[in-house]
């Protein structure tokens, strides 16, 4: 059974100062880090949406959410 539910992830380079909250949090290890060690959603398939990269961000540079 396909899962129809798509992951809606967006983040703001200009708030992010590259700390690794994001990468060290994420228990599917979803993100691969830019030059400026910036996150890169680059396995969005594994990521089950549990909020916490988005939760722990102190730059508040993240948003997920899970469209139906």
């Amino acid at each position: 059974m396909e899962n129809s539910k798509k992951i809606v992830f967006s983040f703001d380079s200009k708030l992010c100062k590259g700390c690794g909250i994001c990468f060290a949090l994420c228990p599917k290890s979803v993100f691969s880090k830019d030059i400026d060690n910036k996150p890169i959603f680059a396995h969005s398939e594994q990521c089950i949406c549990c909020g916490m990269c988005e939760q722990r961000c102190p730059d508040f540079a993240i948003r997920i959410r899970r469209n139906v």
